[in-house]
């Protein structure tokens, strides 16, 4: 491997494509025993053209090891709540409604990931995002984050080369989101975002905002004040140059504005353990690859992903 400069990270929010894959994937894609593979295989086909576009020498793919942690919906109760199913019993959990044929793929997606030698890492209580959160802030190369979810511009860091790769459009039609982006995008700055985003609020994480707050406003409150915390010094100085509309609405939703903040920054600081993110050349154990390969139906993907890993060998020489 060559000089730190020539390193690069990429960081999957797994889920977000998983469930990217098993939508946009036909089921008619089955292993020979009648088991639905569309996630699986479209999961690897993503791997494979990442891979092979940006050469990455360092890989992981984030994991919810809690998808909506207690400690969130502690601070706002409506956390993703429109996601959970109800499970009946004394001390049951919610679970986050999966169908049923992509529940059966996750553990051959674990399987699979595992026999390519990606690093799978999650933390317990915690979701992808704050897993993401504390690679990309911690990283000494540059870094990749490819999700779905906006969330993560907050992460965007120019200076020390974090960027996201975009993929609500499709993996095939990402688009790269740097600084400028953001700027373009929102109005805001993305060390400005989850405050931007606090403000405006998410319908699809069950953040319910400031009434009466939009995105322009969100972008102009910020604009003015740089934070929300120059916000409510702003709300709290009668002297203050804040007019009386969004002064009245944020007063408002003081008890949301003391809790949610937490909810929507992502942990930039969690214990992750070790792990070895180095993205092999090939695959250390090819015969287990092949037994895969025939026993999912996973030939053409498999092969495809184990190609690009390869390729990489020139841009390593």
């Amino acid at each position: 491997m060559t000089g730190v400069t020539s390193q690069r990270l990429m960081v999957l929010d797994t889920a977000s494509m998983y469930f990217r894959a098993f939508y946009g994937v036909p089921d008619s894609f089955r292993a020979p025993d009648g088991t639905p593979v569309n996630a699986v295989r479209g999961l690897v086909d993503f791997i494979a053209r990442l891979v092979g576009e940006y050469q990455p020498t360092h890989l992981v793919c984030a994991w919810d090891n809690d998808w909506r942690p207690q400690w969130r919906v502690d601070l706002v109760p409506s956390y993703k709540a429109h996601r959970v199913e109800a499970v009946t019993g004394a001390g049951a959990p919610d679970i986050e409604e999966v169908p049923d044929p992509l529940e059966t793929q996750i553990p051959i997606i674990l399987e699979v990931l595992d026999a390519l030698d990606i690093a799978v890492v999650g933390a317990d209580g915690y979701e992808a995002d704050d897993v993401i959160g504390t690679l990309a802030t911690g990283a000494s190369m540059p870094v990749d984050v490819v999700t779905g979810d906006r969330d993560l511009f907050q992460l965007v860091d120019d200076a020390a080369g974090v960027r996201v790769l975009y993929i609500a459009r499709g993996v095939g039609r990402h688009e790269r989101v740097t600084e400028a982006v953001v700027r373009e995008k929102y109005a805001v700055e993305p060390r400005q975002y989850a405050d931007f985003a606090t403000l405006r609020g998410d319908a699809s994480d069950g953040l319910p905002g400031v009434a009466g707050v939009g995105e322009k406003t969100a972008a102009t409150l910020l604009q003015r004040f740089d934070d929300l915390d120059g916000i409510l010094a702003a709300v709290d100085d009668p002297d203050s140059d804040l007019g009386p509309g969004p002064r009245g609405k944020i007063k408002a939703a003081r008890d949301y504005l003391a809790v949610a903040p937490e909810v929507v920054a992502v942990a930039r600081d969690l214990d992750l353990g070790t792990f070895d993110a180095s993205l092999p050349l090939s695959p250390p154990d090819h015969a287990r690859i092949v037994e895969l390969s025939a026993r999912w139906g996973l030939d053409s993907p498999l092969a495809r992903v184990v190609t690009a890993m390869a390729e990489r060998q020139s841009s390593e020489e």
